[in-house]
């Protein structure tokens, strides 16, 4: 579980979140727990970050070529030292081939040596997914089993919205809102990716929060 420094609303515990992202245990996680204890079971994170901002100055450029602002660049490199001080560094990153998300992971891996010992994946369809109606979930699923393998325990996917807002409402079954460089941190058990997300279920990942640059944390 996360701790806080003091109350942000950029950032909430599992305990400390506001009614508005309180759920009651789905009955797919319900049947989850009875069927295997999470103690026997490995912990599985997942982060899911929206790209930082980027830039519209350039108008002719295609949106799948847009940079980043220098303040998009500042953040993710606040984001991924926020990410490092909780101890959620990913061992394999799946991202979108966009120049903005591409450029938002140099920025975080510039600021953290940790982000850099990462496996990465630059995955095309997460570009286009994102923007069709309820399909992401379902995708980052088939594409983080595809990659993973059973001793790799955080992942983090990077991607846009819609697509990353529905995917992290509807595996944690909260009402989950991502702004730019904004990162959902889910957790779920299993002995493979495979197993978490048959366990879980939908809406059965336990949200431990939403990461922003200007979250206030302590370690």
């Amino acid at each position: 579980m996360l701790s806080l420094q003091c109350p942000s609303p950029f950032f909430f515990s599992g305990q400390n979140r506001s009614s508005n992202f309180f759920c009651s245990t789905s009955p797919s996680r319900a049947a989850a727990e009875s069927s295997a204890s999470p103690s026997t079971l490995i912990s599985r994170r997942l982060i899911l970050l929206r790209h930082a901002h980027s830039s519209w100055e350039h108008l002719s450029l295609r949106d799948h070529d847009r940079p980043l602002t220098k303040a998009g660049q500042a953040d993710a490199a606040k984001v991924a030292q926020i990410l490092s001080t909780l101890g959620w560094l990913p061992q394999l990153i799946l991202s979108s081939d966009a120049t903005r998300t591409r450029e938002t992971l140099k920025s975080m891996q510039a600021q953290v040596d940790g982000f850099m010992e990462a496996n990465v994946n630059f995955v095309p369809s997460f570009y286009s997914i994102a923007a069709m109606d309820g399909q992401t979930a379902d995708h980052l699923q088939q594409i983080i089993t595809k990659y993973s393998t059973p001793d790799i325990t955080t992942i983090m996917c990077m991607g846009h919205n819609k697509g990353w807002e529905e995917a992290a409402s509807m595996l944690s079954g909260a009402s989950v809102k991502l702004k730019t460089c904004n990162a959902a941190l889910l957790q779920a058990f299993g002995n493979s990716w495979e197993e978490a997300f048959a366990l879980a279920g939908p809406g059965g990942w336990k949200l431990e929060g939403v990461v922003a640059p200007d979250s206030s944390i302590c370690v």
